[in-house]
């Protein structure tokens, strides 16, 4: 029993100096037993282990390539039966780990740090939020993920649930995909959503490039809806 925090953090050393003990403040308050788990790039740019270790947390390179491997590398490694993630540049404030904590606690399979539940905040440019806006909702129509927001990082899941999925998606869209997957594995379910304020990067640059960004979730739509189709089918 206890949480496993999984952050995905290449080349973000100045930034996990300032959230790792944050994070470890908020995962106490829980009362669980916890293991941080930092999976930083295939090769590192940066002093990240030091800090790893400083800090008392796990210090992992991804084992495959891209975000999406970057996760799979995390789901791998977690020992505890809750699994919870988020970025390691800032933008998900630790604050929320209890309210997601007691979301699962309460009965829900999946709980979502959301920007676009109500209550929720992002501090986005205009371009990105209608962009990411328009991306939730043909995601949540089109697959029938019952959630405002289906593209964030900022989520507690059961581990034995996760670990049962077969995840192939290399970029962001993993995300999506890791939500319709857990619905095929479980018709029921149940997705709980906490109002979130989404901040900016604390410091350094985003990895986002726009152009693959955009194919990859058009390439995975293509993909994921079929396998939706096929299951309301048997």
């Amino acid at each position: 029993m206890g949480i496993s925090a999984v952050i995905p953090a290449y080349g973000e050393a100045e930034n996990l100096k300032y959230l790792l003990p944050q994070i470890k403040k908020e995962l106490l308050k829980t009362g669980e037993e916890y293991e941080i788990i930092v999976v930083d790039g295939i090769r590192s740019i940066d002093n990240s282990k030091a800090i790893c270790h400083e800090n008392g947390a796990k210090y992992l390179n991804q084992e495959e390539a891209g975000f999406g491997g970057a996760i799979r590398t995390g789901i791998r490694h977690a020992s505890m039966d809750k699994l919870l993630m988020l970025d390691g540049d800032g933008s998900h404030s630790p604050e929320y780990i209890p309210k997601l904590h007691k979301a699962l606690m309460s009965g829900a399979d999946v709980a979502i740090g959301s920007r676009y539940a109500k209550g929720g905040k992002t501090f986005d440019s205009k371009v990105s939020v209608a962009m990411s806006k328009l991306l939730n909702f043909i995601y949540r129509s089109l697959l029938g993920i019952d959630a405002r927001d289906v593209s964030t990082n900022y989520r507690m899941y059961r581990t034995n649930q996760i670990k049962q999925i077969v995840l192939k998606c290399q970029n962001y869209d993993i995300l999506e995909e890791i939500l319709l997957k857990l619905k095929l594995y479980k018709p029921t379910l149940k997705i709980k959503e906490i109002p979130i304020q989404f901040n900016k990067r604390m410091l350094g640059k985003s990895k986002r490039r726009f152009l693959p960004f955009a194919a990859s979730y058009a390439k995975t739509l293509f993909v994921l809806l079929p396998q939706r189709l096929s299951a309301k089918h048997h």
